[in-house]
């Protein structure tokens, strides 16, 4: 079947699926993936030390993170399925042969995770207020399908980007056994929850008011981002040296983006560790410091998190 070629005049092709897709990682990655173990935390600290200020502190950051993924989320979600095939139908076409089955289940997952945040959310004050521990339980458990909907489609992307030994031996395992699959899901994790975190912080100032509380809000959530750190900096280099070689060397005159990939490719090195010693300086600070540390300075590792991500999906 032949379909037509479609053509953005200006912006071309690329910046339109580029646009659509990092709005969707960062909203999904930050706000999902990541916020959702972080909410159950702060619940479960909730629990164990009997402070309802805990509780409400993960209500009021779950509702922010609720009405964003299931507007601006999901629209550019269904954004991006949009624009692949409006744009290359061949391709998504291709991929869809060759992982469907795996993508079933993703679908699958993604209902359950869907179904799981409407009822954590919903049924926080009344079903979850009168049985706690099943609640938060229920928490950790989206956490796990959040985490599976994103572990699914790194198989996909990383296989975009090398098929390894699935040219000699095609098959659905070979396929999302590829070699950057590993390396890409590590980063991914890592730094889901440091751009999680740090959007904790943020709504910390607005949500827990001025007192001692925000300062134990503050340092919990700092160790958070801490504790990820490290994971973060070894995902983002293995994932960095694990990119083809051919990828390096790609000098085809398509776009500005392709012919420049050899220089910039080399700007994620230090990008890797501005963000990363960012993110441990600040959170060193919020960790020893709560009290002093002022709300613009946590704008600095979200958005270098942000655009590491956003470069590494440049790719």
């Amino acid at each position: 079947m032949d379909f037509p070629v479609f053509h953005l005049d200006f912006f071309g092709n690329r910046v339109l699926f580029a646009v659509i897709a990092i709005v969707h990682i960062i909203i999904n990655h930050a706000l999902a993936v990541g916020a959702i173990p972080y909410i159950a935390l702060l619940e479960r600290r909730g629990i164990k030390t009997g402070d309802a200020r805990w509780d409400q502190l993960a209500y009021k950051i779950l509702a922010v993170c609720f009405i964003v993924t299931t507007t601006l989320g999901a629209m550019t979600g269904v954004g991006i399925w949009l624009t692949a095939s409006l744009v290359n139908p061949y391709a998504i076409g291709s991929l869809l042969r060759i992982f469907f089955w795996f993508w079933f289940l993703e679908w699958i997952v993604f209902v359950i995770e869907v179904c799981g945040i409407l009822a954590y959310f919903l049924t926080w004050k009344g079903w979850g207020a009168r049985n706690k521990a099943l609640h938060n339980a229920a928490g950790f458990a989206l956490a796990v399908f959040s985490w599976l909907t994103m572990a699914v489609i790194v198989s996909i992307l990383g296989f975009m980007m090398s098929t390894g030994s699935w040219t000699q031996q095609p098959s659905l395992i070979t396929g999302i056994l590829n070699p950057i699959y590993g390396p890409q899901l590590l980063f991914r994790t890592a730094a889901s929850m440091i751009l999680a975190g740090f959007f904790g912080l943020l709504l910390i100032y607005f949500f827990a008011g001025r007192g001692d509380f925000r300062q134990q809000a503050v340092r919990l959530t700092s160790l958070w981002c801490l504790a990820w750190s490290p994971v973060c900096l070894a995902g983002a280099w293995i994932y960095w040296q694990a990119i083809p070689p051919w990828m390096l060397t790609n000098s085809l005159a398509v776009a500005l983006s392709t012919q420049a990939f050899e220089q910039w490719h080399q700007m994620i090195a230090y990008l890797i560790g501005a963000a990363v010693l960012a993110s441990v300086v600040v959170a060193l600070w919020g960790l020893a410091l709560p009290r002093w540390l002022p709300r613009v300075v946590l704008l600095v590792p979200f958005v270098l998190a942000t655009v590491l991500v956003a470069y590494f999906e440049r790719v």
